[in-house]
């Protein structure tokens, strides 16, 4: 079925998905630039030119809508995380493959980015936001799991030792992702390189056994 454009020729009907996918592209962008609290249902309307009560034959609510697209967009980033933690290759090689999967997405998907980690600190927002972290953080601490190892008393210390590191290898990516908004003319292996150095380096240290005792 078609319907009438402005200049006259038929325009085809969008199906009920192909219709989803649109708003939830034009939702995006919406929440990309003016954050979860700034945007409303009406300004997504206008974005993607259809009415106010076609979004709500699709999302009960705006929260919903910014839900779908939280758990699609880390849902994305984690599918490609994952991958990489599965490989038989040394853990320099993983974790530089990891960083490099994070932030490459960071650069293809700048929209999707800002929209999630603008309003991280939003309630609505940051319970759905650190789930899906929690998940990506899991795949990093998988990764670095076997090497390198944390060099600990105990099984049980061992497995702490690692998930602690992850945080601090997910917080930390997120922190430089935040700042390339605002260098975006700083390349992307720049970035990579200046990454291992800090994480590599001192998790090698780790590994071997040295430990920073406060004097």
């Amino acid at each position: 079925m078609t319907s009438p454009t402005q200049s006259g020729k038929p325009r085809r009907r969008l199906s009920a998905d192909e219709r989803r996918i649109a708003i939830l592209e034009s939702a995006q962008n919406v929440f990309a630039r003016t954050g979860y609290h700034g945007s409303s249902i009406d300004d997504i309307a206008s974005e993607a030119g259809i009415s106010k009560a076609l979004i709500y034959e699709h999302f009960p609510s705006k929260k919903e809508l910014h839900a779908s697209l939280l758990e699609a967009a880390m849902a994305e980033l984690f599918e490609r995380i994952a991958r990489n933690a599965a490989t038989d290759e040394p853990g320099d090689v993983r974790l530089r493959a990891g960083i490099d999967t994070f932030l490459g997405w960071v650069e293809e998907r700048r929209g999707a980015f800002r929209m999630i980690f603008r309003d991280a600190v939003d309630p609505e927002v940051a319970e759905a936001l650190r789930n899906v972290v929690d998940q990506v953080t899991a795949a990093v601490a998988e990764m670095m799991a076997t090497e390198p190892r944390v060099a600990v008393k105990s099984g049980e210390d061992t497995e702490l030792g690692i998930r602690i590191l992850a945080q601090q290898v997910t917080g930390g990516l997120q922190q430089v992702a935040l700042w390339w908004e605002d260098h975006p003319e700083v390349p992307r292996i720049t970035l990579v390189d200046a990454t291992m150095d800090l994480y590599w380096m001192g998790l090698e240290r780790v590994r071997d056994g040295e430990r920073y005792r406060s004097h």
